[in-house]
């Protein structure tokens, strides 16, 4: 392994906290999407960053985000693969979320009282985890159809249907409530 001199490695910290350090919230809030407990988003995003400092050579900084967003996955994949465990198919179990303890009753007059955040808030919570992951990373935490694709390992294209098909279940919940015109009300 090639030695540095204290300048290099001084200029090599300089332009990894230039590249890398903008994105640290962003790695956390995926992460914290990712894996749902702030614990292990924290120790995700610690090891994302050794990874990335390890490897920052590799990076030519246009794309710092994507690249990041890269080493994620491969960090996640690589603890799934040492814990022996598969990753969760996109089936979500248990029982579903119903609107203040009630089930078998009409949503509209359990939400009508309810703030538009409330009934977004329970729409989001009642997504199957597969359409929830990709509403948080593009919708809430802002990454590009790319970016969230990169992070969850799946194509562009599956990103996107699962987008439409999450956002169409999120606006039925919001006429159900009142909120939003229904279908053929516009």
């Amino acid at each position: 392994m090639e030695e540095r001199s204290p300048h290099d490695r001084a200029e090599r910290t300089r332009e990894f906290a230039e590249c890398v350090l903008p994105e640290v919230e962003m790695l956390l809030r995926v992460a914290t999407t990712l894996t749902a407990r702030p614990d292990h988003a924290e120790e995700l995003v610690r090891a994302t960053l050794l990874r990335a400092y390890r490897t920052f050579e590799r990076c030519d900084g246009r794309q710092p985000r994507t690249w990041l967003l890269t080493l994620m996955y491969e960090e996640r994949t690589d603890r799934r693969r040492a814990r022996g465990t598969r990753p969760r198919r996109d089936r979500e179990t248990g029982p579903r979320p119903s609107p203040a303890g009630v089930s078998g009753q009409s949503a509209k007059p359990v939400l009508v009282g309810q703030s538009f955040h409330e009934v977004v808030d329970f729409a989001l919570a009642a997504l199957p985890v597969r359409y929830r992951q990709v509403v948080r990373l593009v919708d809430i935490d802002g990454l590009s159809y790319a970016e969230a694709a990169g992070s969850l390992g799946m194509s562009e294209a599956t990103v996107k249907s699962r987008l439409r098909r999450a956002r169409r279940r999120i606006r039925v919940r919001l006429a159900a409530a009142g909120l939003v015109p229904g279908r053929g009300e516009r």
